[in-house]
């Protein structure tokens, strides 16, 4: 028996459903996968990069303990890895869009990285990895 698993969604607590999309979208780049009406104040929103087969999950805070995490889900590191197959190209996008990148972009052992800030104030790994900043250069 094979065992096959994946990851297809990763909840991402915002304060604004209609922000987040405008952001994730226009900001970032990525696609409307689904905004689907649950109830009067709850709605199944996925916003998806290109290419990628895993979503965020946007969650609109629901309780006092929810907004205290918006942009502060793992405690001030790094949350989200965004893979890219040319990192200048989305970076200069990204910092033209207002993103706020925290460090100057550099070359790790893994590959061209920075990190970059998202509107709720996440961090987020840029990065095009090791295999890819090769075959660029």
């Amino acid at each position: 028996m094979i065992i096959k698993q994946q990851i297809v969604n990763v909840s991402l607590v915002v304060d604004d459903y209609d922000r987040a999309i405008q952001h994730y979208t226009q900001d970032w780049g990525f696609e409307l996968t689904e905004d689907i009406p649950l109830s009067e104040t709850k709605r199944w929103v996925r916003v998806t990069p290109p290419g990628s087969t895993c979503s965020l999950l946007l969650a609109k805070a629901g309780n006092e303990q929810q907004e205290k995490a918006i942009g502060n889900q793992t405690g001030g590191r790094v949350f989200l890895f965004l893979h890219t197959n040319d990192f200048d190209r989305d970076f200069k996008r990204l910092t033209s869009k207002g993103i706020r990148c925290r460090e100057n972009p550099r070359l790790d052992d893994y590959g061209k990285v920075a990190v970059m800030e998202d509107l709720f104030g996440n961090a987020w790994d840029l990065i095009e990895p090791i295999e890819q900043t090769k075959k660029s250069t």
